[in-house]
């Protein structure tokens, strides 16, 4: 079985701990990193859930603290989606891991840098830490092995009409992060609407310990709370990125142009996606269906992993 590396940049958030808790329990990844930048809420408390979560995964992953605002604009966040704090009402065993003392954009570059082509990078909150690093050592497109992000769609928004939060949120640096000269596989609402915690789903997850009882349905009890997902239970965005990562073939994907659009009075934070454009003009790798079932399989067997690491 091949092991990949992969560096999580992240603003836990439900979703996120969700696609942490994947990344930890599928055998087949191994997180070298977690950065933390501000989105769902702010900063201070990313960083704390990441830590937080960390020690409750039973990772050993260095956690480091990156930017708590975007490039130029004021910062949104989703506290009315996730909790104040970012878990809704869970409230994890306090820590004494200490954070990694270098800026998180250092941390991304240093550890791309010493395996090139070996890490696969996931970014699954506004792309501010990931802009920065581009800015700061661009040979980090090369240095990646691949590049997921959850964020964009190109039908819909969820933020406004036309905006995906995680871009919203940073429109510059989504850019920035798009004219990089990497492929970027962008796994957005389109794909991640399909991966939706029904009670079917959660059925699954009964049996699951302290990992259920503490986490996974308080938190999506809080999570399905949010109108848009009472109806067909709550969208499980952040996992799908990491999903891609562990077996791209869970989903179809096709080859565009994504431009992020960053002055548009109604569409500021749209990716602009072109599946027509030619070869030589493509940037990204768009999934757009997902195998549901091998899905949630990957899901229900990362979490049992976990859950019998906690018995």
């Amino acid at each position: 079985m091949t092991v990949k590396k992969v560096l999580i940049d992240c603003d836990p958030g439900i979703d996120d701990a969700l696609a942490l808790a994947l990344a930890q329990g599928d055998p087949r990844l191994e997180v070298v990193g977690i950065t933390a930048v501000g989105g769902n809420v702010p900063l201070e408390f990313t960083t704390e859930n990441a830590l937080r979560l960390r020690d409750f995964y039973g990772m050993t992953a260095p956690v480091a603290r990156g930017a708590g605002r975007p490039l130029v604009r004021e910062g949104i966040d989703a506290g009315n989606v996730h909790g104040a704090m970012g878990l809704g009402d869970v409230v994890l065993p306090a820590t004494a891991t200490e954070l990694d003392p270098r800026h998180a954009v250092d941390l991304i570059i240093e550890t791309l840098a010493a395996a090139p082509g070996e890490i696969s990078l996931v970014a699954t909150g506004p792309l501010t830490n990931i802009a920065l690093a581009v800015r700061k050592e661009p040979r980090i497109v090369d240095w990646a092995a691949e590049f997921v992000i959850m964020g964009g769609a190109y039908t819909r928004g969820n933020r406004t009409p036309a905006a995906e939060f995680n871009v919203m949120a940073d429109p510059e640096a989504a850019a920035v992060v798009f004219e990089a000269g990497w492929t970027t596989v962008m796994v957005g609402l389109d794909l991640t609407h399909q991966a939706r915690a029904n009670a079917e789903v959660r059925r699954r997850f009964v049996g699951l310990g302290r990992l259920e009882s503490e986490l996974l349905t308080p938190c999506l009890d809080f999570y399905g709370r949010f109108p848009t997902y009472q109806e067909l239970g709550p969208a499980i965005h952040d996992a799908c990125a990491v999903a891609h990562v562990i077996d791209p073939g869970l989903m179809d994907a096709v080859p565009a142009r994504v431009d992020v659009e960053t002055q548009g009075r109604y569409t500021s934070g749209m990716t602009v996606t072109d599946f027509s454009a030619p070869p030589e003009f493509r940037n990204a790798l768009v999934p757009t269906t997902l195998d549901r079932e091998r899905f949630w399989d990957l899901m229900t067997e990362a979490f049992t992993v976990i859950a019998k690491s906690m018995a």
